[in-house]
């Protein structure tokens, strides 16, 4: 438990789960929770390149984890 909590610690992962999440469970459809995770995740990973750090495919993937996890949420809870 310890190496996963140092991994989503690492690169703002903890983050983009969240934000995966929020994202998912206020999504009405799967396309659109889809569409908007990759597209947040995509601009993180853009905002954090232009400001010196480097892209990373593992931070999007962490995020559309979340909208994954949070449109599940959404689901089971309507």
């Amino acid at each position: 438990m310890k190496k996963l909590l140092s991994w989503l610690k690492k690169s703002n992962r903890l983050k983009h789960l969240i934000g995966g999440i929020v994202i998912g469970t206020g999504a009405n459809d799967v396309y659109c929770a889809a569409y908007a995770g990759v597209g947040v995740g995509a601009a993180l990973e853009l905002k954090d390149h232009l400001y010196g750090g480097r892209f990373d495919w593992v931070d999007i993937a962490v995020t559309m984890i979340g909208v994954c996890v949070g449109h599940l949420i959404r689901r089971a809870v309507l």
